[in-house]
């Protein structure tokens, strides 16, 4: 496509309230914004090639706004290739808002309207993205939220207790590279029934098997 007419294509583009859901929630986990200008920017999302359902899904999620499928990428990581598959989408002024929330000086950050726009959709894909039991002898569930401060998931924290009556707490990561979001076991229930009608199948085993045969059953009856 020319680049005139991918200039007049963008300007027919706008944002659903599904897609800023499912942009909400992969900003919070694995997806990032890039911007070389400040006004425009565009989101790139990648994922271990273990998990092309998922990749697929969010790229039909934002298939309007690309131009080009998911493709595999190899990268080197402690001297073994690693694959990665992955999207990006066009830039776009659409989504200048939420690099604003997410991002101070180049830096990802918890926005401050988090109360707001921490729906269970956003939790749901947040946790596909970083979420996974925290052992088979354990009911909780961990959330690797190490890309935020002490101070931003502290304001998680409370909004999970007071809009979702969700109880969590921080752990430090062995490696001191920051802290994981820790879901406590008393409430873990409250939290799959939120998110479990938007988990996809290919992503619950992060929820062990015994809560993933129930959120695959509810999936079904949704479906």
């Amino acid at each position: 496509m020319r680049s005139n007419k991918i200039e007049e294509y963008k300007k027919t583009l706008e944002l659903s309230e599904f897609q800023r859901q499912v942009l909400v929630g992969t900003l919070l986990g694995d997806g990032c914004l890039e911007t070389r200008n400040g006004r425009t920017y565009r989101l790139k999302i990648e994922h271990s090639v273990s998990q092309k359902d998922y990749v697929d899904w969010k790229y039909q999620v934002f298939k309007n706004f690309t131009l080009s499928e998911p493709r595999i990428h190899k990268r080197m990581s402690y001297g073994l290739v690693r694959e990665n598959y992955c999207f990006s989408t066009v830039s776009h002024g659409s989504l200048r808002f939420y690099g604003q929330q997410f991002y101070k000086n180049n830096k990802k950050v918890m926005p401050k309207i988090i109360s707001k726009i921490l729906t269970p959709l956003v939790l749901a894909v947040w946790f596909m993205d970083d979420g996974s039991i925290k052992s088979k002898q354990h009911k909780a569930l961990v959330i690797h939220s190490q890309s935020f401060n002490k101070q931003d998931l502290e304001k998680v924290i409370k909004v999970l207790e007071t809009k979702y009556g969700i109880k969590s707490t921080l752990r430090k990561r062995k490696d001191g590279s920051g802290f994981v979001l820790y879901l406590l076991s008393e409430t873990v229930n409250r939290f799959i029934d939120l998110v479990k009608e938007h988990i996809l199948p290919s992503m619950q085993y992060k929820l062990g098997n015994t809560i993933a045969q129930k959120v695959t059953e509810a999936f079904i009856k949704v479906g």
